[in-house]
């Protein structure tokens, strides 16, 4: 750090006080950033101390002393105050103009930053740095200042992009000032969200008479995102399948069997179809009427940004939320860079060549990693979004065997080979088609290889299975074998993946790369989608159906991305909060009052669809329709038969998450079967027989704990 820093007209000299009894307080986001950046500036000379179990830490350098401490995450938390809590008696319209007020979230936290500061001679923020990180950031200060208000001139901010050596050196030596107008723009996020989410989630919930932890959630974005997942739902049920024939001929040549398809690929004629089939099955010989083969170039994949990443990381297996859990874990351990960001193009600032000798640590990559290094120059390949806050993510340090568990390991192994990959040169794919006749008609069999390696050999997970073509030359004669058709159907459009979902998310503005993900791990513990892709549930499917009769603006992307785009603008000095945080209550007002003229309908919309997703299937004893139900008296949920009080089956169930109908049979037992989710547990199905044979294993054990309990 310099020691003169001019910031906000104030001159904050480390000169000036002298260095004996000089003490900075570094204000992290967490704790695991804190013992880092200590570790770094302290050279490994570290005292940890603790005040109400919270952690911190304290170093000497040549700069003076100093005190790191993290904090977890959001310190003070926005709230209503007290008045309007309950629920029953406030009307949900006037949380929208009531002023919001903030508390500490994390008391043992704030007292802790407190006792710190008290000592301190000057601060600096080192939080992550975009618009969350920056309003945690003004969070701390404004907690700081109730001890030590002189600290408010000359406050610095620490910008890094990775936690190593070099990039947390180069943030302290070169501090610069905190960003006020981007900390308020994650202010009007903050309040716009807590509007708009407390008003009509009150509404909604006590219209259906959904309260306590059966609430029903609306939100800004929650609420056009369930609407694009509903949205091509509606496209599926709309769906008409139309049936069509497939011809294929089983062929033997001298360079052994191969099939081929009929050049016209589906016939929706089946009398075409049939006589296609006649002509072809009456040959015994077929003849290559045509060879070609052509290549093709396939360049790099551009740097990974947050979303490109949540995309390749969900396409091997995980959820968004888990994505981005694993990609921060990596960050916070000093092995990737930060992984909230939109810049796909590499600053010039980065060294390339660096990050390729630390590469050349891993046993794996090292053999890519020397080939690049011997290459010379160095041109990366670019994306479309270039910003300045922070780099692409890329690899920082290799883990070493036995520092990470797999699943990080998969992650930081696509995040390492995606930035060989942006370096590597372009891939060579080869396209080769035969053309043949049989009985007077047209058959072709098509294959495409990789023919020059290229990136795809650091980065597989974009390489598709080679499908050869035998070598065959115009003229040459094929045996037929067999000609045979098949029947099938269009399909509809497929359901969205969290990856193509999050992409969606981006293109229509809604949310941002550091909440996407949250927001679709909302709509599932909400109950509003199931499965993997994205399905929605009776209930979801209803209540976009109730906003877009009644109230569209909160289901439109448009509103949502204009208020994100304006709250861009304050951070911009374009606009201020209390103009942006004004409009949206504007737009609220609108919404809410079409809501409220039409509650019977709203709510009658939306209870149906609860009603049919506690429907399970059939009565295994009388073909009533089952049922989750709630006991009045007890408050446990159980399944019921629909016949009672003629059929008195019941089933029991979990007490803790969703239970989603499976509309299939237990194979064991031929009882429904019915899918549990709760958060953080992968989903499981479970048989509603307690006495069914697939559960000896779980009722054994069951009984084993409750004879040592007794």
């Amino acid at each position: 750090m310099p020691d003169s820093c001019r910031v906000g007209g104030y001159q904050h000299s480390f000169a000036t006080v002298d260095r004996r009894t000089a003490l900075i307080l570094i204000v992290t986001e967490k704790d695991t950033a804190a013992k880092k950046i200590a570790d770094i500036l302290g050279h490994g000379k570290v005292e940890k101390g603790s005040y109400q179990r919270v952690p911190y830490y304290t170093f000497s350098s040549e700069k003076g002393d100093f005190t790191c401490i993290g904090l977890k995450g959001h310190i003070l938390q926005l709230e209503y105050p007290e008045e309007y809590s309950d629920w029953r008696k406030v009307e949900p319209k006037a949380l929208i103009d009531a002023e919001l007020i903030k508390a500490p979230a994390a008391k043992s936290v704030v007292n802790a930053l407190k006792k710190v500061a008290k000592d301190a001679d000057s601060l600096i923020i080192a939080t992550d740095y975009d618009r969350e990180g920056e309003l945690i950031g003004t969070e701390a200060l404004s907690q700081v200042l109730e001890v030590k208000p002189e600290l408010e001139e000359g406050v610095l901010r620490a910008r890094y992009s990775a936690l190593t050596k070099e990039e947390i050196n180069n943030a302290f030596d070169n501090p610069t000032k905190l960003s006020f107008p981007l900390a308020k723009a994650g202010e009007a996020r903050q309040d716009i969200d807590l509007i708009w989410g407390a008003t009509l989630t009150r509404f909604i919930s006590l219209a259906t008479s959904r309260l306590g932890n059966q609430f029903l959630s609306v939100g800004r974005v929650q609420s056009p995102t369930l609407a694009l997942i509903v949205e091509r739902e509606m496209e599926r049920r709309a769906f008409i399948p139309v049936p069509y024939w497939q011809l294929t001929a089983e062929l033997d040549s001298s360079q052994g069997p191969f099939s081929a398809g009929h050049k016209t690929a589906r016939f929706l004629d089946k009398t075409e179809s049939d006589e296609a089939l006649a002509r072809a099955q009456a040959a015994d010989k077929g003849q290559v009427t045509r060879v070609k083969s052509s290549s093709k170039k396939l360049r790099p994949p551009a740097p990974f940004n947050t979303t490109a990443y949540t995309k390749a990381a969900t396409a091997l297996g995980y959820s968004a939320a888990r994505a981005i859990r694993l990609a921060e874990d990596l960050y916070l351990a000093g092995y990737i860079s930060y992984p909230r960001t939109d810049n796909t193009v590499y600053p010039a600032s980065l060294d390339l060549k660096e990050i390729l000798s630390e590469l050349q640590k891993s046993k794996e990559l090292e053999p890519a990693a020397s080939r690049l290094l011997e290459k010379g120059e160095l041109t990366p390949t670019r994306g479309k979004k270039q910003t300045t806050d922070h780099p692409p993510i890329y690899p920082v340090g290799v883990p070493k065997p036995g520092e990470i568990d797999d699943a990080h390991w998969k992650i930081w192994f696509l995040v390492a080979r995606r930035f060989l990959a942006t370096l590597s040169d372009e891939a060579v794919s080869e396209s080769n088609r035969v053309d043949l006749d049989i009985g007077g008609e047209p058959f072709v069999v098509k294959g495409t290889r990789v023919a020059v390696e290229g990136w795809l050999g650091v980065y597989p997970y974009s390489r598709s299975k080679d499908d050869e073509v035998p070598k065959l030359e115009e003229g040459e004669s094929v045996d037929v074998k067999k000609v045979f058709d098949e029947q099938k159907e269009t399909q509809p459009p497929t359901r969205f993946g969290q990856g193509r979902l999050i992409e969606l998310m981006e293109q229509h503005g809604l949310g941002t790369k550091a909440t996407r993900h949250s927001i679709i791990q909302n709509l599932y513990d909400r109950g509003y989608i199931r499965n993997t892709p994205a399905e929605p549930t009776e209930t979801g499917i209803a209540m976009i159906k109730a906003l877009n009769e009644y109230a569209s603006l909160i289901t439109k992307p448009e509103m949502t991305a204009d208020l994100e785009r304006d709250m861009s603008s304050i951070a911009d000095e374009e606009l201020t909060k209390e103009q942006v945080v004004e409009r949206s209550r504007e737009l609220l007002h609108s919404a809410y009052e079409s809501l409220e003229k039409n509650k019977e309908a709203v709510a009658g919309e939306i209870v149906k669809g609860i009603q049919e997703d506690k429907l399970v299937g059939p009565c295994p004893n009388c073909g009533e329709q089952l049922r989750v139900i709630r006991s009045k008296k007890t408050k446990k949920r159980f399944v019921g038969c629909g016949g009672y009080p003629e059929c008195a089956t019941t089933f029991p169930l979990p007490q803790r998450g969703s239970v989603m109908p499976m509309y299939k049979t237990c194979e064991q037992c031929g009882s429904p079967k019915v899918k549990i989710l709760t958060r953080g547990r992968r989903p499981w199905e479970l048989c509603l027989d307690p006495d069914c044979p697939t559960k000896e294993e779980y009722n054994k054990k069951r009984a084993e704990r409750q004879a040592r309990a007794s």
